[in-house]
């Protein structure tokens, strides 16, 4: 651990990439352990309490929620973004330098606690595998889907794990790994000061569960989690695009198929009415050659999906697991990236 950190003290070469290699491995190796209380679990807690405030003080009147719910996330966000700052500079040195090795261990587990490959993937291969048994794999899937599951047949439940890998593949694995980088490649650069992979990793985390949270388009939530949903919107936008036009390379297509499958996923994806979720879906969808989308019950209403990669065959569970596949190889791939874009940046500054 020293060795992977030591060249991080001066902001050169591609020591910071090492760090969030070493936390994507953490990931891979041990997920989220339930016996750990998780960061996210202590976002959702603060949320419901700046929720609970928020609505005494506003009411029903649309403009006070709105406003309340931009300034719940704006403490939240900058609140998670601050903290996670505040322990970089805890592991770089910057405060209390006795205990900095401490230091470097909890850094290292934050940041393996903003991905989620490896729970990902338990989750969705936790419903195939309680398959056949219906009532098993619907209990299984009502933990991981927002629609309902009660009455799902065996290939709906396929479908719905199939859309669940793709779709949080890049909520909860590879917009997170973009803003680690990101934060690592200032670091290269020389900004020492800046926020670095963990403070742009939790802030990322903090907005992802306020959308979760209070992104409801129904009842207060209708005004108050605006601002949360907008700001996971805009900060998934950019990896959500960055994963289907590099996804082929992972299925063993060459270049030339990456901007091919990355237009037909925007074409696919634009009907939906979330600006990321359609196009993710699709993305994996062509990646597979399966069909996703359709109707899904979220409670006692319908709602018409669009249809992505329309006319190839639903998923099966193979497609399922290729899908898993895919994002292991893709999160591999886009860490050996940034390992080469650290050493130029680092031969730059």
């Amino acid at each position: 651990m020293t060795l992977l950190l030591s060249g991080v003290d001066s902001f050169t070469g591609i020591h910071p990439f090492l760090l969030v290699l070493a936390a994507a491995g953490l990931d891979r190796l041990v997920g989220d352990p339930r016996w750990c209380l998780h960061p996210v679990v202590v976002m959702g807690w603060w949320i419901r309490r700046l929720q609970q405030l928020a609505e005494h003080w506003a009411g029903d009147r649309p403009w006070a929620l709105r406003f309340g719910g931009g300034v719940i996330t704006a403490l939240l966000v900058g609140g998670s973004g601050g903290a996670g700052w505040l322990l970089e500079q805890w592991a770089l040195g910057r405060a209390l330098p006795d205990a900095r090795p401490v230091a470097l261990l909890l850094l290292w587990i934050a940041l393996a606690s903003a991905l989620a490959g490896r729970s990902l993937e338990q989750a969705v291969l936790g419903v195939l595998k309680a398959l056949p048994d219906l009532a098993s794999a619907r209990t299984a899937l009502s933990w991981i889907v927002g629609r309902d599951t009660t009455e799902l047949n065996q290939a709906e439940i396929v479908r719905a794990a199939a859309e669940t890998a793709s779709e949080n593949a890049v909520d909860g694995l590879f917009a997170p790994l973009f803003w680690m980088l990101v934060g690592a490649g200032l670091w290269s650069a020389g900004l020492s000061g800046a926020p670095g992979p963990l403070a742009l990793a939790w802030g990322f985390k903090a907005a992802s569960t306020l959308d979760s949270m209070l992104g409801y388009r129904q009842g207060r939530l209708l005004w108050l989690g605006t601002a949360g949903a907008r700001l996971d919107d805009l900060l998934v936008w950019l990896p959500c695009r960055l994963v289907a036009l590099s996804l082929p390379l992972a299925a063993g297509t060459g270049p030339a198929g990456c901007l091919k499958l990355a237009v037909v996923a925007l074409q696919d994806g634009n009907p939906d009415p979330s600006p990321n979720a359609g196009v993710s879906q699709a993305a994996y969808a062509h990646a597979t050659g399966v069909q996703l989308g359709g109707l899904n019950r979220y409670g006692d209403q319908l709602k018409a999906k669009p249809l992505l990669a329309a006319g190839c065959p639903p998923p099966n569970r193979p497609a399922v697991e290729r899908m898993l596949r895919l994002s292991l190889r893709l999160e591999w791939i886009w860490l050996f990236t940034g390992l080469v874009a650290g050493g130029l940046i680092g031969i730059a500054s």
